[in-house]
């Protein structure tokens, strides 16, 4: 399962999916590899004209990493990426 196609994973969708391979993600191990956090900066630093809304991509992947719906995490789990999203880059 870990090399599952992304379209396959929960939370992920055919568009999400499509800008995961433009950023050089390609399956399940290499998203978990790369962490929820660091795709959602490079996907908005490739789409920086676009507001990414934290539910649709930073939610969504960490759920699609660890198999569950973005919106089973708890408000302190969601406040918890959003923090480290937005933290500068060492």
């Amino acid at each position: 399962m870990s090399d599952e196609s992304l379209v396959k994973l929960k939370n992920i969708g055919k568009t999400v999916a499509t800008r995961l391979h433009e950023i050089g993600v390609s399956s399940k191990s290499e998203l978990k590899q790369t962490g929820s956090v660091e795709a959602y900066r490079r996907l908005s630093q490739a789409y920086p004209d676009k507001h990414l809304p934290f539910c649709y991509y930073l939610y969504s992947l960490e759920g699609a990493i660890k198999n569950c719906h973005w919106n089973d995490f708890s408000e302190k789990e969601k406040q918890s990426l959003r923090d480290s999203a937005m933290e500068p880059e060492l």
